[in-house]
């Protein structure tokens, strides 16, 4: 599995509970755009609704050669998944302060799959934790590599 895109800010936002894998409804110049890598999920966020699940704000920049045809780069788009699993990600969501978040996306099998976490936002001093552990983390190895100098 290659992967197209990762989105780290949702990462740092929000604490990941669970993932799950979607598909993803597409047209053809948004095909031919992800494959140059021309896919962002930094805003994106997936909503439940008429019992179906959506991705928005995903921005997928328009085609170089697609003329007339290109696409809306911030359309809606709807992503596949199992009616079980809309179900649960339904009674998920209605907890206070858990929203779906789009964590990456790749290709599998020749298709663009989106892994879907369920996040909790962060407040700030859970913020500030992750900064002093990747912090402490980066001087741990440069303490290695230097050879404890």
């Amino acid at each position: 599995m290659t992967t197209i895109s990762d989105n780290r800010k949702a990462r740092f936002n929000y604490e990941i509970l669970e993932t799950f894998e979607a598909g993803i409804v597409l047209l053809g110049t948004e095909i031919k755009s992800i494959r140059s890598a021309r896919l962002n999920l930094n805003d994106a966020y997936a909503i439940v609704q008429h019992n179906e699940l959506f991705l928005l704000n995903a921005h997928i920049s328009p085609y170089s050669h697609g003329n007339q045809f290109n696409h809306d780069p911030l359309r809606t788009r709807k992503l596949l998944v199992h009616g079980w699993q809309i179900r649960r990600l339904t009674g998920s969501v209605k907890e206070k302060g858990v929203a779906l978040i789009p964590t990456r996306a790749y290709w599998k099998n020749g298709r663009v799959k989106i892994e879907i976490g369920i996040g909790k936002g962060k407040q700030l001093h859970d913020k500030r934790q992750t900064i002093k552990e990747r912090e402490w983390a980066r001087e741990k190895s440069a303490i290695l590599k230097g050879g404890g100098d």
